[in-house]
C-alpha cells in the first residue's frame, strides 16, 4: 500500500520543477506589494481605514456617492474606486487618494513581512535578476516599507504604484507596462508575483507569466479558479530554487 507521503512525492517534485522553469526564465520580477512582500494592514486595520474614509465622505454630505455595500466594505480601495468612477478627475478624488496614501504610509510602519520575502528579494537580486514593485498601493507607502527593511536598493528606481488616475488601477496593466518599458524587459523574460485575480488579469494583458501567492486555501482556490497555473502558499520553495540558480548572464 502506498503512503500519502509517497503518492504526493511526484506532485511536489513536478511543482518544484515548474517553479525552477519560471525562475530560470525570469530575468525581471514584478512584485505586487501587499501580500507577496508584506501584510500592509497587519496592525493598522484596513477595515478602520475604509470606515474613516466613509465617515469623511459623509461628513462632507457625500453619503450618496456610495452604495450600501460600498459603505460597509472592509477594503479602502473599494471606497476610492467608487468615488473615482463617479467623480473622475475631481478634487474630491485627489483629496480622498491623499487621505488613503497617508493611512497606507502609517500602516507601512507596522506592516509585517511575508515569510521568506526579504531573503528571496535579496537572493534574487544577488543572482542578477532585476526587481520592480507594481501595485495599487501608494508608491510612498511602498518606499517607506522597503526602507524599513533595508531592501529599497533591490528595487530602486522601479517602484510603480497608484496615482490620481484611478482608471489605471488593476486589472488595468498600466503599472506592469510602465515597469516593463522602464526596465527594457520583454514580457517573456519577466514574471509577475501577485495574490489577486486582478494581478493575474493584468499579467495576461501584458503577456507576462504569472505566479500566484496565496495566503491560505481560499485564496489559492480563487486564483486557480481564475486560471492561474502556478500558485504557492509559501515563498520558501522560490527561495530554495533561486539559491540553486546559476547567476543570470553568466555561462
Amino acid at each position: 500500500m502506498t503512503s500519502d507521503a509517497t503518492s504526493d512525492a511526484p506532485t511536489v517534485a513536478s511543482e518544484n520543477e515548474k517553479l525552477r522553469e519560471l525562475i530560470t526564465s525570469a530575468r525581471f520580477v514584478l512584485w505586487d506589494f501587499d501580500g507577496p512582500i508584506c501584510r500592509l494592514f497587519a496592525r493598522h486595520r484596513a477595515e478602520q481605514v475604509a470606515a474613516d474614509l466613509v465617515d469623511w465622505l459623509e461628513g462632507h454630505g457625500l453619503r450618496g456617492l456610495l452604495t450600501d455595500t460600498e459603505r460597509e466594505t472592509p477594503d479602502p480601495h473599494v471606497v476610492l474606486r467608487a468615488v473615482g468612477r463617479r467623480r473622475p478627475g475631481s478634487d474630491l478624488v485627489a483629496e480622498l487618494e491623499e487621505r488613503l496614501t497617508q493611512e497606507e504610509v502609517r500602516a507601512a510602519a507596522s506592516a509585517l513581512p511575508t515569510a521568506y520575502a526579504d531573503p528571496l528579494i535579496r537572493t534574487w537580486t544577488a543572482v542578477g535578476a532585476r526587481l520592480a514593485v507594481t501595485t495599487d498601493n501608494s508608491p510612498l507607502a511602498v518606499r517607506t516599507y522597503l526602507d524599513s527593511r533595508g531592501i529599497t536598493g533591490c528595487f530602486t528606481p522601479h517602484v510603480y504604484g497608484r496615482t490620481e488616475d484611478l482608471h489605471h488601477l488593476e486589472p488595468h496593466p498600466h503599472c506592469l507596462t510602465r515597469a516593463l518599458h522602464a526596465m527594457g524587459a520583454v514580457p517573456a523574460a519577466a514574471l509577475v508575483i501577485g495574490d489577486a485575480v486582478s494581478d493575474l488579469t493584468a499579467a495576461r494583458e501584458t503577456g507576462v507569466p504569472f505566479l500566484g501567492y496565496a495566503h491560505g486555501e481560499t485564496a489559492e482556490k480563487r486564483l486557480r479558479a481564475a486560471g492561474a497555473a502556478h500558485v504557492v502558499r509559501s515563498l520558501e520553495p522560490l527561495l530554495n530554487a533561486v539559491r540553486h540558480h546559476r547567476p543570470y548572464g553568466r555561462p
